[in-house]
């Protein structure tokens, strides 16, 4: 029997891959390259192609015993879901019909998918937790709420059993230093400030100072790449269990600011790190802290790595020493 892992070549997809191979699983990899890449899969059996092609799906189904899918595979920037939402759309809730009609022949009955802190939206209260209403401010997050209620009815009309794992800002790097975040363009904060530390970038860019914060600038609740990997593995065990669907949230539980982020990497890279103050962007919400109260209690989910001085740490080590990401 083996794991789907789709958009397994990406940043936490490679990782989550990683992590299903050091627990002896067999995995079989769908990822249309587009943004993944081949050197972050540190085994498992790739095919290269999209989910929207249904003939290629259905031979990897076809091909392969597949106990249960992981999917990942989705476009990802805020940014670009606002100035191209048809994209997002077609790909990301398009894509995802495609693998549920190919689960459903296929009779493959369990699916964890990557979902997004983006659901939620502005928060009513901070921490948030998974009750509190979906009312997401950006296109990409409004896809990944409609990807999970599209997943939640083929639940109810074709028993697909789900577990959708809502996180915040991933970041950091696997423990060995083999994979980590390459992604062009690159739009996360953690990145983006080592880029600065490389000498990639004259300074980091701040948008915003004036948010009803201790600083001014936005929070955001870090979680280490690997945990979300952990995560995903216990939620699909979960399934594998006989466990109902559910949606959990996956964070830290910790919030820090952008100023923080960019404090605790001079720290660890002992570079001063410019910055530059410019205009806030559309859709940002001033505060998003998970709780994860829910996932730590059900799928047994402890993160090993809480402090942001590690996780930026685990960062700086991939990329001094690989500044050019997988281009090496």
């Amino acid at each position: 029997m083996a794991v789907l892992v789709t958009g397994g070549a990406g940043y936490i997809g490679s990782h989550a891959v990683a992590a299903l191979l050091e627990k002896g699983e067999q995995v079989v990899i769908v990822d249309n390259l587009y943004q993944g890449h081949k050197a972050a899969l540190l085994g498992g059996k790739l095919y290269e192609g999209d989910l929207r092609d249904a003939d290629f799906l259905a031979t990897v189904f076809q091909e392969n015993d597949i106990d249960g899918v992981i999917h990942f595979a989705a476009n990802s920037l805020v940014g670009e879901s606002m100035k191209d939402p048809g994209k997002y759309y077609h790909n990301n809730v398009y894509g995802t019909l495609c693998l549920l009609e190919q689960m459903q022949k296929a009779g493959v009955s369990r699916i964890v998918f990557s979902s997004t802190a983006a659901t939620y939206g502005e928060p009513e209260r901070v921490p948030i937790d998974e009750y509190d209403r979906t009312m997401p401010t950006n296109a990409y997050g409004e896809t990944k709420l409609a990807m999970e209620k599209m997943i939640r009815w083929f639940d109810v009309a074709h028993g697909i059993k789900f577990i959708s794992l809502r996180y915040f800002n991933a970041a950091g790097a696997h423990i060995s230093g083999q994979i980590g975040e390459d992604h062009s363009p690159e739009t996360h904060l953690v990145p983006l400030v080592l880029q600065v530390a490389l000498g990639q970038r004259d300074c980091i860019s701040v948008f915003g100072e004036d948010y009803p914060t201790e600083d001014g600038t936005c929070i955001r609740d870090y979680v280490h790449v690997s945990d979300l990997a952990d995560a995903h593995i216990l939620a699909l065990e979960r399934l594998r269990q006989g466990g109902d669907s559910a949606i959990y949230n996956l964070g830290s539980g910790n919030g820090y600011s952008v100023k923080q982020v960019i404090d605790v990497s001079r720290q660890v890279t002992g570079h001063p790190i410019p910055a530059k103050i410019e205009p806030r962007r559309a859709g940002d919400p001033a505060v998003l802290i998970a709780s994860s109260d829910r996932a730590r209690k059900e799928l047994g989910w402890a993160p090993k790595r809480e402090e942001l001085e590690q996780i930026v740490a685990s960062s700086w080590e991939w990329h001094r020493t690989h500044p050019n990401g997988y281009k090496q």
